[in-house]
């Protein structure tokens, strides 16, 4: 037997053996970051249907400051999106042909950009010629108070102020004139 095969042999398990360990350190770690992660989470309460909607503030493309709270006794189409967001962008003209329609009948259309450029927000509400004021949630704030995934997320806000229905996915324009008057006031 050859005397240089024994220690090639022990060379091979010590590096296996300390593979094996640091997999194994690697698992128990990551089990132990989730069971921590699990007992400490704070208890998130998901919104529903018949819930206050929380109020916020956030800036238009233009400057304007717009607070949920001052649409109060109007119906609001909130709606959550994305650029890069295909279905958004198939949904927003008919959005904004369906608020010049029921914007005169108190229902208000926000559209809450979630955490992109200015640049970016208004090449795409110049491109689609949008009416409604458009705003951006830069540090997602809105988006976590509401619980917002996946995009595009509608939520329907009756004109006193509670969330009437809450809409995930693209919509026809046939769906956003139903919301709409949905959300119609009285």
């Amino acid at each position: 037997m050859d005397e240089r095969a024994v220690p090639i042999k022990n060379d091979k398990k010590k590096k296996r053996a300390v593979m094996r360990a640091a997999i194994l350190a690697i698992l128990i770690a990551a089990i132990g970051y989730t069971i921590y992660n699990s007992a400490t989470a704070e208890d998130i309460s998901l919104l529903k249907v018949g819930d206050k909607a929380p109020d916020f503030a956030l800036i238009d493309l233009e400057g304007e400051d717009h607070k949920l709270s001052d649409y109060e006794g109007q119906g609001v189409f909130l709606n959550f999106w994305g650029t890069w967001c295909k279905p958004c962008a198939k949904e927003m003209p008919a959005m904004d042909r369906q608020y010049e329609v029921f914007s005169d009948e108190g229902v208000q259309v926000l559209a809450v950009n979630i955490a992109q450029s200015d640049f970016e927000v208004q090449s795409f509400a110049d491109q689609y010629g949008l009416s409604f004021p458009v705003v951006i949630d830069k540090t997602k704030s809105v988006m976590t108070a509401y619980n917002i995934r996946p995009l595009p997320t509608t939520i329907l806000v009756n004109p006193e102020g509670n969330i009437q229905r809450i809409i995930t996915g693209e919509m026809t324009e046939q769906d956003i004139e139903g919301f709409m008057e949905e959300i119609k006031p009285d």
